[in-house]
């Protein structure tokens, strides 16, 4: 038997030896032993079936509370057992439970499940049968300390009850500090425990006792470690060379795209096919061994069957990295799967790396190197973006074209049969080019190595990640409440958050946030705000997306004021955002900025909105940003509200690395997601 629960006696045991409080109990196999038990435990006393088929107990009719007398407990019995026998025929029952029943107290739930990806997750919040109707839960991936325990406690909604709400006397918060801190211990140190629910722990003004406790064995459980992978050079990203394997002159075909995107590639290029002798105006190859000059790179294009071939191939040429366009592997079954696994071990008997199969390809701008077939190349720039999907990349490279965006290297994964998100992190955190990182993530594979990579490279260039699948519409149904409140969706998000990585829901918003990063100020040094503009409803919109963004928009100090009422209309609103009124002119901006300079030490971020409008064109005060930009170290964002009369001004904000909005919500929204990353 490799996967199964503990009995609930077996789990009492196991929490008792790390110090965690439960309660007297006895397992029964009669009325009359029921009886006994319950006058041995003391009164009240709760009853439950005892049966490894029966998890949700309640559900079954298989639990009494509130016993207070022997022969209440005998036809307690009697009744658990015909309810649990209705239930479900076919279950194994073992006896019935009889437990000391706790006092009533604050319920709360702590859980753990091991996730696929990540590990070993510990889960903590409000708890009883309603727990998942609530969902007031939070979670950590392991190992934690102390003080992650204690701010799990305190970031729950229901966390005013344990302190102590409207004349309520405060909880123990001691004592559940503790009883975490044993059970953080107890799932670390027992590898084959993969997933528990400790609900209801009920949490007393002094003390606390378990009332019910599910855990799940697997004996073929092993602990899942960080691993290193070597560093893929740099020049491996880099080719002098580029074999097209497949090449075309059909243009409905696969290897005429990819050759095609790679005509304006500035080293040697090389088209294979067996039955042409030119390809695009390229002398065209019958196979890579034919070609008389070092290949490094080979991009192959050919059906799957075929790609073993011209793995070995590349080999014997001494390829670098093969990039496999080729569908039909892996993702195809088994038979796929094999196919697969014989290219990987060719490869890695040459030495040869493999991106994909199944993949886009690859596209590095600033080398003139496109392996895909999109309908056009991206331009250079600093962002890199790596992808589980395809189609996201061709969108957003058609994207990115109609909204001037470049980037510095753009990776279609794949399978990931030999690179994956490592290796391609690991590349572009050493590559000067990238100076903010986009992940669209659709699964990792090894959740601990990510971890430990990302984290590392979020230090010294920003990580903006998009994960699919949040709806968890598919998830199949959880053997255990934590099983249900911690999805894989919100494991991804701690993941994140541990490891510096900061998610967006939005391709636009990635771009959004990655490019306020990766301009030369990078991240805000703190969350103190102010607001600058001419318009008074789009001051008030501010506010409220100040707040609901997590901005603090800062009280201005007298010294402030008393300077701004100097030349400001006396009808200003003497307030943050500060409303500088519509005829505000490139002089009235020009000294609300140089008298924020003077305050800089004030205020961290700076938004400055403006609108069309007659007396002042969006160019006058895109420059009267830059300048104002210029003079301080503080993050300067613009805001420019409208259509296409604002575009001038919003192009000036651009060339001159100013972070650039043009709808409101999204403005606060995007930094509010860097803050939640940065100062939480």
């Amino acid at each position: 038997m490799s996967h199964y629960m503990l009995s609930e006696y077996e789990s009492y045991d196991l929490l008792q030896q790390y110090g965690i409080p439960v309660p007297g109990y006895s397992i029964v196999e009669s009325a009359a032993e029921a009886g006994q038990a319950a006058e041995k435990i003391g009164y009240p006393v709760v009853m439950k079936i005892y049966s490894p088929e029966i998890i949700h107990k309640s559900d079954a009719g298989g639990v009494i509370i509130g016993i207070g007398s022997k022969a209440a407990a005998c036809s307690a019995f009697d009744q658990i057992i015909a309810n649990a026998r209705e239930y479900n025929p076919d279950a194994e029952i073992k006896g019935v439970i009889v437990e000391q029943q706790a006092a009533p107290g604050l319920e709360l739930i702590i859980g753990g499940k091991t996730d696929p990806a990540f590990g070993k997750v510990l889960t903590f919040g409000m708890g009883g049968t309603l727990v998942e109707l609530m969902k007031d839960v939070t979670l950590r991936i392991l190992p934690i300390d102390e003080a992650s325990i204690r701010q799990m406690i305190r970031e729950i909604n229901g966390y005013p009850i344990i302190k102590g709400y409207r004349g309520m006397k405060p909880k123990d918060e001691e004592t559940l500090v503790q009883i975490i801190s044993a059970v953080h211990r107890f799932f670390a140190e027992n590898t084959h425990i993969v997933e528990f629910d400790i609900n209801p722990l009920r949490l007393y003004e002094s003390g606390a006792c378990i009332v019910d406790a599910r855990i799940f064995v697997d004996d073929e459980a092993e602990e899942r470690k960080a691993k290193e992978r070597p560093l893929v050079p740099l020049e491996y990203f880099s080719p002098r060379s580029i074999a097209v394997v497949g090449a075309s002159s059909d243009s409905k075909k696969m290897g005429y795209a990819v050759l095609h995107n790679l005509l304006h590639f500035p080293g040697q290029l090389y088209p294979v096919n067996n039955k042409r002798a030119e390809i695009q105006g390229l002398k065209a190859y019958p196979s890579v061994a034919a070609i008389p000059n070092p290949v490094d790179m080979a991009v192959i294009t050919v059906p799957a069957n075929h790609v073993p071939a011209v793995i070995e191939e590349c080999g014997q040429k001494g390829v670098a990295i093969a990039v496999i366009i080729t569908a039909g592997f892996k993702e195809m079954g088994e038979t796929g799967k094999a196919l697969e696994d014989r290219i990987v071990q060719i490869a890695e008997r040459y030495g040869t790396r493999i991106v994909g199969p199944n993949c886009l390809g690859l596209i590095i701008p600033p080398r003139g190197i496109d392996t895909t077939y999109v309908h056009e190349s991206p331009k250079p720039g600093n962002i890199a973006f790596i992808s589980q999907s395809g189609a996201i990349i061709n969108t957003v490279v058609d994207w990115s074209i109609a909204h001037d965006i470049g980037f510095s290297a753009v990776v279609s994964v794949g399978n990931q049969a030999d690179l994956n998100f490592i290796d391609y992190l690991r590349f572009v955190e050493r590559d000067p080019k990238t100076k903010g990182i986009i992940l669209y993530i659709e699964e990792i594979q090894d959740g601990k190595t990510f971890t430990k990579v990302v984290s590392e490279v979020s230090k010294s260039k920003p990580v903006v990640a998009i994960k699919s699948g949040s709806s968890q519409k598919g998830q199949a149904a959880a053997s255990s409440h934590t099983g249900s409140l911690s999805g894989s969706y919100e494991v991804y998000m701690e993941a994140f958050r541990n490891a510096g990585v900061i998610p967006v829901h939005t391709l636009t918003g990635a771009f959004q946030v990655a490019e306020m990063l990766a301009s030369p100020k990078g991240y805000p040094r703190g969350k103190r705000a102010v607001v600058v503009t001419n318009a008074g409803g789009f001051s008030v919109l501010s506010s409220d997306y100040a707040e609901r963004y997590g901005i603090d928009l800062i009280d201005l100090s007298p010294e402030i004021l008393e300077e701004l009422n100097e030349f400001l209309p006396e009808f200003w609103n003497k307030g943050n955002p500060l409303d500088l009124l519509g005829d505000a002119g490139e002089k009235r901006f020009e000294k609300v900025f140089d008298a924020l300079i003077r305050h800089q030490d004030a205020w961290d971020i700076a938004f400055v909105i403006g609108f069309p409008n007659l007396v002042m064109k969006s160019d006058q005060l895109a420059n009267q940003i830059v300048q104002f930009a210029g003079k301080t170290e503080n993050m300067v964002v613009g805001a420019l509200l409208g259509g296409d009369s604002m575009q001038r001004g919003r192009d000036i904000l651009k060339e001159n690395g100013i972070p650039s909005f043009e709808e409101l919500d999204f403005t606060f929204r995007v930094m509010g997601r860097i803050l939640w990353q940065r100062f939480r």
